[in-house]
């Protein structure tokens, strides 16, 4: 998917399971994203640091750093150095989670198990719509 400036969309996918991830990032790779990935928070911030990812699709419960801390650290970022917001949609098994997840910065929510066309969908209407 073209971001607009003739580029792939770059989608950074965290999670600390790699079956999911794995998944993930090849059904988005044949909707024509380019994709990286992180298997953890630490790992998602250095990566979106360095990578300038468009969005992030973040999962919620891992180890260590977890999907909060991650959305957290992002609005940090943002107000210390003034840099645009990165758009992260959450997903997890969890949709009791959604609410948190809106409320700390994530633009959207999806729930566990998703069909990969809804995903691209949801990461199509977020990119379009972030400034």
């Amino acid at each position: 998917m073209d971001n607009g400036n003739g580029s792939k969309t770059r989608v950074l996918v965290v999670d600390d399971e790699p079956r999911i991830l794995r998944f993930v990032s090849l059904s988005l790779r044949a909707c024509g994203f380019d994709v990286l990935v992180a298997s953890g928070g630490e790992e998602a911030l250095q990566v979106s640091n360095s990578e300038c990812p468009d969005i992030m699709i973040l999962d919620v419960f891992m180890p260590g750093l977890d999907g909060f801390g991650v959305l957290q650290k992002l609005h940090d970022r943002e107000i210390a150095t003034g840099s645009s917001h990165l758009p992260v949609i959450v997903f997890s098994a969890r949709s009791s989670v959604a609410e948190q997840a809106l409320s700390l910065g994530a633009s959207d929510f999806i729930s566990k198990p998703f069909l990969p066309e809804e995903l691209a969908e949801k990461i199509r209407a977020t990119v379009k719509r972030t400034p």
